[in-house]
């Protein structure tokens, strides 16, 4: 695992091939390229390899996901967009709704770095776009990367033989053995 770092863990370092599929929302389009410049950068770093695709908006982040992980074809995933908040609600629908979804397919067990910025305005998207300044697009990676790395450290070692249906002595008729 990896070791405490001053600004948190070190990058994990992985012993198999690791892949990643960034999932870009680029409604500002330059805010969008500085998040995946930042996340490619820590990929790379990981020496990982790395696909992007790009969907409509924050709110589609989290189907494309899904969609993708049934592949299996990756190993993890980073969701990459920007939501500036505007003069109705609509801004606190799509970041709550977006993070809850990245939630839940996380509990699912999909190693997901969130890389969405919520931000008041342009100028606060900048600075934490900025791979040379907040770089939140390689926080992003570099979660996933970590969760990766949970998620093949506690996989499980054994594969459970299915049911031959073979009943032992004193197994009721009819019972489900565990």
């Amino acid at each position: 695992m990896a070791a405490p770092t001053e600004k948190g863990l070190a990058p994990p370092v992985f012993d198999r091939p690791t892949r990643l599929l960034l999932v870009v929302a680029p409604f500002y389009r330059d805010i969008a390229d500085m998040l995946t410049a930042g996340a490619r950068a820590a990929v790379a770093a990981a020496r990982a390899q790395v696909e992007t695709i790009e969907v409509p908006g924050a709110l589609e982040l989290p189907t494309a996901i899904r969609l993708a992980s049934r592949s299996g074809d990756f190993d993890g995933f980073v969701a990459l967009g920007c939501v500036i908040r505007g003069e109705t609600t609509h801004y606190e629908t799509v970041c709550n709704d977006s993070s809850r979804g990245l939630t839940l397919l996380g509990l699912e067990g999909l190693a997901i770095g969130n890389g969405i910025l919520t931000v008041e305005n342009r100028a606060q998207a900048e600075v934490r776009a900025d791979p040379a300044r907040m770089n939140k697009g390689g926080g992003a990676a570099e979660a996933a990367l970590h969760l990766i790395a949970l998620a093949r450290r506690f996989a499980p070692r054994h594969r459970a033989l299915p049911d031959s249906g073979i009943r032992l002595a004193g197994d009721p008729v009819g019972s489900e053995r565990a």
